[in-house]
């Protein structure tokens, strides 16, 4: 059974969004995709930002070496660009 894990990379830029995204899918990390995220109270369509979704089949728990490199990762890349990182662990699939 695989394990499927989902995380979230939030940016406040479309156009690097977009890059980061691009750089994550030629890594082939498996389901990448660009969406809108309304922030929470806000009606304004300018306040909205770009979240990269990311979902990986692993092949051990997310406590693992591997699980938790990747959430460093995406961390990373989230303070890099002024976002934020929301690690959305997903149950087997």
């Amino acid at each position: 059974m695989a394990i499927m894990s989902e995380h979230l990379i939030v940016l406040p830029d479309r156009d690097d969004a977009e890059r980061v995204a691009e750089d994550l899918r030629e890594e082939g990390l498996g389901e990448v995709r660009v969406v809108r995220e309304a922030l929470a109270g806000e009606d304004d369509g300018e306040d909205h930002e770009w979240a990269i979704y990311v979902r990986v089949e692993t092949v051990t728990d997310e406590a693992s070496a591997v699980g938790q490199g990747l959430k460093e990762r995406f961390s990373a890349l989230a303070e890099e660009h002024d976002g934020w990182y929301d690690d959305r662990t997903g149950g087997p699939d």
